[in-house]
């Protein structure tokens, strides 16, 4: 079962439309469901909302070190309350997927991703669930970088938004403990209707 669900992206105005920060719009997105506020927090080093479901303490985490360093909260966090890497759920952007899907994984590597990188460091530990949001590829690995810190194009914000809107109908499985069900609806591909036919 998760008892923290983590959200990745850079701290400040200036990033938050960006596509490097799509961890950051899902758990935004949670907090609304949830109706909670997350509220600074200096010794988690990240904004942080704690609530409880079904007797359970659930905590949401938004890191507040830059991506580089997220590992630094996540795991302030975690050793505080005590919660395994098997309890974390950490959605992040993902380059390999296209816009308007998710995937969910646990462990494995980080695949060059700064923020799972340092979270596999400071928790000493590859253990931990992502949810990967697709943001798509530029096509050209020197463009990576300018990539995930720029908007993205309308068309994939609609796609992205709609699937992290999807996605919180997998909560309730994750919280759980249900992570086979949990795929199973995340990784469903939605086929979108075609036009009406224009009346003869």
């Amino acid at each position: 079962m998760i008892k923290l669900f983590v959200g990745l992206g850079n701290p400040g105005a200036e990033y938050q439309a960006t596509r490097h920060n799509a961890g950051f719009w899902w758990i935004d997105a949670l907090a609304r469901e949830w109706k909670l506020t997350l509220a600074p927090d200096r010794t988690m080093h990240g904004h942080v909302a704690r609530t409880t479901i079904d007797g359970r303490p659930v905590w949401l985490l938004k890191p507040q070190t830059f991506m580089n360093l997220s590992g630094r909260s996540v795991s302030a966090l975690a050793r505080f309350y005590k919660i395994t890497p098997q309890e974390i759920l950490v959605a992040h952007d993902e380059l390999d997927i296209p816009p308007g899907q998710v995937k969910l994984k646990q462990g494995g590597s980080h695949a060059g991703h700064n923020g799972l990188r340092d979270i596999h460091e400071q928790l000493a530990s590859a253990d931990y669930w992502r949810l990967r949001l697709g943001i798509g590829h530029p096509g050209v690995k020197s463009e990576v970088i300018h990539w995930v810190l720029k908007k993205p194009m309308q068309a994939h914000l609609q796609a992205i938004e709609d699937c992290i809107e999807r996605s919180m109908q997998a909560v309730p499985l994750l919280l759980a403990g249900d992570m086979t069900r949990a795929t199973m609806l995340l990784h469903t591909k939605v086929v979108k209707a075609p036009p009406p036919a224009a009346p003869a």
